[in-house]
């Protein structure tokens, strides 16, 4: 996984895996999501993310095995 953020353009990229990207859709006017062949998400573009996202605290925490 990889997270971007883009402080230019104030854009938060979340990449949840590598693959072909067949469609690019929007869940709103400023989120999008892309998708493989079998619909799977690869990875989430969030516009304005400074208003829509807590950006100063990220935290990450893997549960299990």
């Amino acid at each position: 996984m990889k997270i971007r953020y883009f402080q230019d353009t104030d854009t938060l990229h979340i990449e949840f895996k590598t693959g072909d990207v067949v469609e690019t859709k929007d869940l709103d006017e400023n989120t999008q999501i892309d998708v493989d062949r079998g619909g799977n998400i690869c990875a989430m573009t969030i516009e304005h993310a400074k208003e829509r996202a807590d950006l100063p605290h990220f935290s990450f925490e893997q549960v299990g095995t």
